[in-house]
């Protein structure tokens, strides 16, 4: 039988509150999203004055980052570069800001951020899932 790493309750505290660190020392306005290695939705921040839109927007970088396996931005890059096919790929939210939690080389979760430039959206993203190592 196979185990596999999943994120606990405090994991998720955790990453909220370091992305809510790192976007408040750069004064950035954003939502962060955690979801499960499955993409479903386990704790969700949005940060006062940020745009109520951003909040389903982070949500879906995230499970695109948990469902696909790796960062969103590898799946924007593909549709910039001319693979427009992809579009129509059963994911939404196909922009850089989703990071998988990679834990022994298996996805545990996933971080979603919106509301910033995309780099500062991963910025974001990354912060948080260094503060659970």
């Amino acid at each position: 039988m196979n185990t596999k790493p999943a994120l606990t309750l405090t994991d998720v505290n955790a990453i909220l509150d370091a992305a809510q660190q790192e976007a408040e020392a750069n004064g950035w306005l954003v939502t962060i999203a955690v979801a499960d290695d499955g993409g479903h939705l386990l704790g969700l921040r949005r940060l006062d004055g940020t745009a109520p839109f951003t909040a389903n927007v982070a949500a879906e970088k995230a499970r695109s980052a948990a469902m696909g396996r790796k960062e969103t931005q590898v799946f924007e890059e593909m549709i910039n570069n001319g693979r427009t096919a992809f579009v129509s790929a059963p994911l939404q939210a196909l922009l850089s800001g989703g990071v998988p939690v990679i834990v022994d080389d298996q996805v545990a979760g996933s971080v979603g951020v919106s509301g910033v430039k995309p780099d500062q959206d991963v910025q974001v993203a990354k912060a948080a899932i260094a503060a659970i190592g």
